[in-house]
């Protein structure tokens, strides 16, 4: 079964051509035959740019003129026509992530009109993620018509948290009546480090309990005992959980009062702010850890350590939370850009895990870039990988399952 993979960002728009086998155990049994990204549109005095990919290494790049994610779709099929149109020809579905899905979906999901409604009564959850989504949808259907569409929803993996994460100590029934509760992100790729994970050990995913960490401009972690989700840093949107590229993560929700009154601005001004000018962009003045790791002045030095501490933190509550009567956890593995490129970030969050029985190899873990690899020594009681988060591979395979293959 051949797929089209689109997976939206804030401003950018990654889309691959996957091979699957009907009945494949795991996403990383599929091929993946394209691979590419639209990104930098809709920001003001900025090219959109399109940017072909062999693994994580860039082997072209040329500007484009696309406005939104519209546009966007309809760009990438057409360019994908013109450079080789038996890519498409052979095509069986499309799988698009889709970020909030509230509590409406457990799994990936065939694409109609009653899963549309869904997502778009989620509008004032995630206005700026699902619309995106929904646009790419509606520039497939003059685009490819009569292929079948699916959908893999971010929240789906995390719909296993029990009532004592997902609920927040607010008024019960207020936080009812308006769904106020922790939703949790990056399904997907949580779900992919659990997957490959236990492929790569021999085990089954059922068997397993990790702290998966999922680590770059949108970063955050997970929790999991055998195999399920019970715990995640991102919340209700994904603003909650760890510092992150550009957003402030975890604070003490009276700032954003204390910001309205002494900046003089509105609400949504300051969610904006911790939005898009914290995190470490707002500390080190770059949301690129290579940038800022290049520069090692005072505050690019500040922004890594800030970030590197709080990951630390969060993993070492999430040893806490899965000690228990069930077992603890195994392994924690480090994924997507920053988990599978930065020893240093590595380093500085193992470093904190030793009394829990981490014992990062030096070696092992200086060498490990773009790629996996256990990077603990032979006799650490706690394991630690490093791995790239191949979210286009996991899209195709639930959706293909979504849709019977």
């Amino acid at each position: 079964m051949r797929a089209l993979v689109f997976n939206p960002g804030s401003n950018s728009l990654k889309f691959e051509v996957i091979d699957t086998t009907p009945g494949q155990k795991y996403a990383s049994g599929g091929k993946k035959l394209l691979s590419a990204a639209i990104e930098n549109f809709g920001k003001e005095r900025k090219q959109a740019t399109l940017t072909i990919l062999n693994g994580r290494a860039t082997v072209h790049e040329e500007d484009v003129e696309v406005r939104d994610f519209y546009s966007a779709t309809q760009f990438a099929v057409e360019w994908i026509r013109k450079q080789d149109g038996e890519l498409l020809k052979g095509l069986d579905f499309i799988g698009v992530r889709v970020v909030h899905g509230g509590t409406y979906f457990n799994s990936a999901v065939r694409w109609d009109d009653k899963v549309r409604q869904k997502i778009e009564s989620l509008e004032d959850l995630a206005p700026l993620h699902n619309k995106s989504s929904l646009a790419i949808i509606d520039a497939l259907e003059p685009s490819l018509p009569k292929i079948p569409v699916a959908a893999t929803l971010d929240t789906a993996f995390h719909r296993t948290l029990p009532e004592v994460a997902w609920r927040y100590p607010i008024e019960r029934e207020i936080a009812d009546r308006h769904g106020i509760r922790k939703f949790g992100f990056h399904g997907v790729s949580h779900r992919y480090m659990l997957e490959r994970y236990a492929e790569l050990t021999g085990k089954a995913p059922e068997s397993c309990s990790l702290i998966t960490l999922h680590l770059e401009s949108g970063s955050s972690a997970c929790a999991i005992r055998k195999g399920k989700s019970v715990e995640t840093s991102m919340g209700l949107t994904p603003l909650e959980g760890l510092m992150m590229g550009s957003r402030s993560g975890s604070i003490d929700p009276a700032i954003v009062e204390v910001l309205t009154r002494k900046e003089n601005i509105s609400t949504e001004q300051a969610v904006e702010l911790l939005n898009k000018k914290s995190g470490l962009l707002g500390i080190g003045g770059d949301l690129d850890t290579r940038v800022l790791v290049k520069r090692n002045d005072e505050y690019a030095r500040l922004a890594l350590d800030m970030f590197a501490y709080r990951v630390r933190l969060m993993a070492g509550a999430y040893l806490a939370a899965l000690d228990g009567s069930a077992g603890r956890a195994e392994a924690v593995i480090f994924g997507a850009g920053i988990g599978e490129d930065s020893p240093a970030i590595r380093a500085a969050v193992g470093d904190g895990l030793g009394y829990a029985g981490l014992d990062m190899d030096v070696a092992l873990n200086d060498a490990a870039i773009s790629g996996e690899a256990r990077i603990t020594t032979a006799g650490s009681k706690l394991v630690a990988w490093s791995m790239p988060s191949e979210e286009g591979m996991q899209i195709a395979h639930e959706c293909a399952i979504a849709l019977g293959g």
